[in-house]
């Protein structure tokens, strides 16, 4: 579990930190638990999320030191040699978080049922050619929810994704075209035409949904349970009771400045601001570098 503000990342190949991956292996390095090199210890992680990007569900694999005195509780439980948490993960789960304001949350829903199933999703990513060849993704589950929350009369709603595997950004690039669907910019039929890579072979350009609502909730095994000590599970629960009231009494901060603020009058003479004129996704250009369907 961690929550991604700080971190650039999950992974820390590109040398930027602090990122997750460097922060568990700085603290099994000081507990003397690491089994020679990461290669050495059979690494395997089961999702890379990106800089901003929380996660309830992680799950990393690795052999480490068992026969230390000072090693602390084994809560990893025994596994065949051929366990990694990357290949042997049978489904993720996501969970985007947004505010519905103006959004018409049934085109979206009925947008995003046309993701459940067997798709090419290379209009649903950000292309990584020089390690993906295979662009097809099963999303079993594909459902928006409203969460039960509300702030300053607005209601705060969840897109709820479960799929065997998932592409570079392809969660916040689908976020994205579901957000034009819900404000009635495009028809969900364009999911269909963006699915269909004989149509639109190439992605058209734009910007995928920001990173901060975005949270692996779960990774899926089979015949996999984790274990954790009652008292490292209610220290972690009381951490995250106290984290919440602290952002609920920052939260109620904001809410005081914004009761001393009065809402300006419009001015008549004012001449309104125009809004950026919505270019259709499939009359946009393609993005660059984009391998064309042969």
């Amino acid at each position: 579990m961690y929550f991604g503000q700080r971190f650039y990342g999950f992974a820390s190949e590109a040398h930027t930190e602090p990122t997750v991956e460097s922060e568990i292996f700085k603290a099994i390095e000081r507990a003397r638990l690491l089994v020679g090199s990461r290669e050495d210890s059979c690494y395997s992680r089961c999702g890379r999320t990106d800089k901003g990007v929380s996660a309830t569900g992680q799950v990393i694999s690795l052999y480490l030191r068992s026969n230390l005195k000072d090693a602390g509780e084994n809560i990893l439980g025994e596994r065949s040699a051929d366990f990694l948490a990357r290949f042997s993960c049978l489904g993720r789960e996501y969970k985007y978080l947004f505010w519905k304001r103006a959004l018409d949350v049934s085109k979206m829903q009925k947008a995003a049922f046309k993701f459940i199933g067997e798709h090419d999703f290379r209009n649903f990513c950000k292309m990584d050619a020089a390690n993906v060849s295979n662009y097809k993704r099963y999303i079993t589950d594909f459902n928006i929810s409203a969460c039960d929350q509300r702030s300053n009369h607005d209601e705060l709603w969840s897109m709820n994704i479960r799929g065997s595997a998932f592409l570079w950004h392809q969660v916040r690039c689908m976020a994205a075209v579901l957000f034009f669907v819900g404000q009635g910019l495009e028809s969900p039929c364009v999911v269909d035409s963006l699915l269909d890579i004989t149509k639109t072979p190439r992605k058209p350009q734009y910007t995928m949904a920001p990173e901060l609502p975005l949270i692996l909730r779960s990774c899926l095994f089979d015949g996999v349970s984790f274990m954790c000590s009652s008292d490292a599970s209610q220290a972690l629960i009381e951490h995250l009771k106290d984290e919440h009231h602290q952002y609920m009494l920052q939260a109620a901060i904001f809410d005081e400045a914004l009761t001393c603020l009065s809402i300006p009058e419009p001015n008549p003479l004012e001449h309104p601001k125009k809004k950026r004129k919505h270019i259709p996704l499939l009359s946009r250009e393609a993005e660059r570098n984009e391998p064309v369907l042969s």
